[in-house]
């Protein structure tokens, strides 16, 4: 365990903003977690912090910031088709993917290149090319903060949405997640129902493997979004909003190259991030502060914005869209204040 005052969390968040916190807590054993009970973490302002890939810190942190960095790929059940792997919320997530790609184990390979910790990944219900992490994921094991006592949710207690789970809503910081098992099948399969994906990928290749897929989906994935290392951001800052179908009807008349999706529902889900652009506001940049001009629906830091600026800049934003299209964008973005 180390514990860090008044430390900067820059190197904590990919947006890249230098905003500090009063004491950084990093967890690097599970037996290390009944410290936190013991000296009351969790009973002032506390926020449990992942790979800082979906989080915008808009000024500096008032209170505890509690780090998982435990480490464990285990496998735990194996049959003739499928594994079940339990992982540590600490290990990276695509640590996690190269491990399952080396072990040919199918399931996860769409969801390389997303810089997060596995812990994480329930809460967002990380999702990228057709697959999501309800796809493949099994249960959740942690603790809540409040009792200090252990629980066990399966995939349907998490309440698995676009972009959302029971832990954003319900249990929104009152759960401490230890370990994830996934449950992947052994049998060669892929989702190539992603058209820039299947260009990348023919399907006539009886040689397909989970290597030349992944590295698909990163040609793909870096051929719009930046690389967090040099350029600063969170992925997609927005949700692509669902609506409903009669407002989709007027819409088309008057935009008819809106790209959307049917929901099961009888909605319409639309692309944030044309939307955007259409507002105009692709590449778009206000000193530090820009729109990335690969990805309308990616907002970067080229250096040194502040968290607030940011926000500001996704504020126009999502005022342009509005006034345009009567749709308000919801930030995907965890924005912390």
């Amino acid at each position: 365990m180390q514990i860090q005052k008044n430390v900067s969390l820059k190197p904590y968040n990919t947006f890249g903003v230098d905003v500090s916190c009063n004491q950084l807590i990093c967890v690097d054993r599970e037996d290390e977690i009944p410290y936190l009970f013991q000296e009351k973490v969790f009973d002032t302002r506390f926020f449990i912090l992942g790979g800082g890939s979906n989080v915008l810190f808009t000024q500096n942190y008032d209170g505890n910031i509690v780090h998982m960095r435990t480490k464990g790929i285990d496998i735990v059940k194996e049959t003739e088709n499928e594994v079940f792997i339990k992982v540590a919320a600490g290990e990276l997530w695509d640590d996690f993917v190269d491990f399952c790609i080396r072990h040919a184990y199918y399931g996860i390979e769409n969801l390389i290149g997303i810089p997060s910790l596995v812990g994480s990944s329930p809460v967002q219900n990380i999702g990228a090319y057709g697959v999501e992490l309800k796809d493949v994921m099994h249960s959740v094991e942690g603790i809540y903060v409040g009792n200090n006592k252990p629980f066990v949710l399966n995939n349907a207690d998490c309440e698995f949405a676009y972009r959302s789970s029971v832990f954003k809503k319900a249990l929104k910081n009152k759960c401490l997640v230890t370990q994830v098992l996934f449950r992947l099948s052994k049998i060669k399969q892929f989702t190539l129902t992603y058209k820039a994906l299947r260009d990348e990928l023919p399907y006539d290749d009886a040689d397909l493997n989970l290597q030349k897929v992944a590295q698909a989906v990163l040609k793909v994935r870096n051929s719009k979004l930046p690389d967090v290392r040099k350029i600063g951001s969170a992925g997609s800052f927005f949700k692509n909003p669902v609506i409903p179908k009669s407002r989709f009807v007027t819409l088309i008349d008057k935009y008819p190259s809106l790209i959307h999706f049917d929901t099961d529902n009888g909605e319409v889900k639309l692309a944030a991030g044309q939307l955007v652009e259409i507002a105009g506001w692709k590449g778009k940049r206000l000193n530090d502060a820009g729109v990335y001009p690969l990805q309308a629906l990616v907002i970067v830091n080229y250096g040194n914005a502040g968290g607030k600026e940011l926000l500001d800049l996704s504020m126009e934003i999502q005022k342009d869209v509005f006034e345009r299209f009567e749709i308000q964008l919801e930030p995907e973005v965890n924005i912390m204040f």
